[in-house]
């Protein structure tokens, strides 16, 4: 069963699914917060997960920023890490409403950018019972020195221009300059590695659209959750794909290594778009189902349980 919900995130109405457990907990079930990474949408990839936890007996609130696919907030495919946080602190407190969850016991889920954005998220949230971060792009830096060491300097210029006609645009309350989000190697959109395009269109849902504001190059850098990872209260699931081309596989080791002991580190032999459907996606799903059962294991009673202890 999956319901339409709505919370709200700085005054802007956001779309949410509710998809409850398939079981119910004396004390209150787990709930999985979830969003997509980079320009992507709530339909886009994301239910296979969301129907697994929920078929293992935890709830799901799964949600589009403001500004993509359901939900209100203008400008339109503005991708700003600082707000998509936001947006996440906003439905964790609708989650700890819902009927029936145990407010305690709070998973935060991310994928590519929004992998990292939930590791900024708990580090602020002491209350988070446990995270998974898939595929997850940890380091701005890290994802510009990529960048320029495989497609030269001059594609860090060519998006830093289109950043700046667009951010012209917006001090003036022009309509933005959008670029698209995947594009072939070569044109100018925000990822361009080969078969980029193929695999979000495999995926896509009816709300996605493949372009985004042009100024969020101007912010790569500026995010940087690995920064708190060494700050996290609660365990954390990395999961890397070790042929991953569009978020470098070092910054996730390396933000698993300042998370300490609260880390379980599992690889894969898959490229960044591989994780959301085929067997992949489903060794993946295993991986975190094993992961949620064993850190939330001792907890049925309604206590946390804290099985990766830090030192």
């Amino acid at each position: 069963m999956r319901n339409e919900i709505t919370f709200t995130s700085h005054g802007n109405r956001c779309a949410a699914w509710h998809l409850p457990a398939d079981a119910d907990a004396p004390a209150g079930r787990p709930c999985v917060v979830m969003a997509h990474g980079f320009g992507g949408t709530r339909d886009t990839g994301l239910l296979g997960y969301a129907e697994a936890f929920a078929a293992a007996g935890l709830d799901v609130f799964l949600f589009d920023y403001r500004g993509f696919g359901g939900s209100e907030g203008t400008p339109r495919q503005h991708v700003s890490f600082r707000r998509q946080r936001q947006d996440y602190h906003a439905a964790i407190a609708a989650a700890r409403h819902l009927p029936g969850v145990d407010p305690d016991r709070i998973v935060l889920w991310g994928t590519s950018y929004s992998a990292g954005h939930v590791v900024a998220v708990a580090a602020r949230d002491r209350r988070i019972a446990a995270i998974i971060s898939l595929t997850p792009a940890p380091d701005g830096l890290a994802t510009l020195a990529h960048i320029a060491r495989h497609a030269g300097l001059s594609r860090l210029a060519r998006l830093t221009g289109h950043g700046l006609r667009d951010l012209a645009r917006a001090l003036t309350k022009r309509t933005p300059h959008h670029v698209p989000i995947v594009g072939t190697p070569g044109s100018a959109a925000m990822m361009t590695t080969p078969g980029a395009v193929e695999a979000c269109l495999s995926i896509a849902g009816p709300t996605w659209r493949n372009e985004v504001c042009a100024r969020a190059a101007l912010e790569v850098g500026a995010n940087r959750p690995t920064t708190f990872a060494g700050d996290l209260p609660c365990p954390i699931l990395v999961q890397v794909g070790t042929n991953d081309s569009v978020a470098p596989p070092a910054a996730a080791r390396r933000t698993a290594a300042k998370a300490g002991r609260w880390a379980t580190l599992r690889e894969y032999p898959v490229d960044h778009f591989d994780v959301y459907e085929g067997p992949w996606q489903r060794a993946m799903l295993a991986d975190q189902l094993e992961f949620l059962t064993r850190v939330l294991a001792g907890s049925l009673d309604g206590r946390r349980s804290d099985p990766v202890p830090r030192t």
